[in-house]
């Protein structure tokens, strides 16, 4: 009865760990935009958060909030790619999210959608610039062309 009772603990530690890690991987929608074109995810618990990584070791997420889909620097392809390994800045607008959009969506997409468009917010101190707040994650996450 004992040992029945250990597999069933260890069968269902087992289980909420894969529940756990599934819940926070897998393979997403949309998720984040590179040069105006939307890719998808594949979502891993792997965070290399304080681990002392060289910061070039990583590409650049900028974390928006306000919109649906982030912004990263790179993806599969470009030159320098550093396969999937992520600094996630958050960004701050100076007024707020509309105001910032309408200054800076150079495409008119409804969304800052790429590096250029936030790196143009961000170099911008007026009432349609914003701020990079610091890192707040490091991690390694694939990204698919939708």
């Amino acid at each position: 009865m004992k040992a029945l009772l250990v597999t069933a603990v260890v069968a269902l530690a087992t289980a909420g760990a894969a529940v756990a890690a599934n819940g926070s991987g897998g393979i997403t929608g949309p998720a984040i935009y590179v040069d105006g074109q939307a890719y998808r995810t594949v979502g891993t618990p792997t965070d290399l958060s304080n681990t002392g990584a060289p910061a070039h070791s990583f590409d650049t997420i900028y974390m928006l909030p306000g919109q649906s889909l982030d912004v990263a620097t790179a993806a599969p392809g470009d030159a320098g790619y550093n396969g999937g390994r992520w600094m996630v800045h958050l960004i701050a607008y100076n007024t707020n999210y509309a105001t910032t959009v309408a200054a800076h969506d150079t495409n008119a997409s409804g969304d800052l959608d790429s590096a250029a468009e936030v790196e143009a917010a961000l170099a911008d101190p007026g009432a349609g610039g914003a701020v990079d707040t610091g890192v707040v994650k490091e991690f390694v996450c694939p990204v698919i062309k939708l």
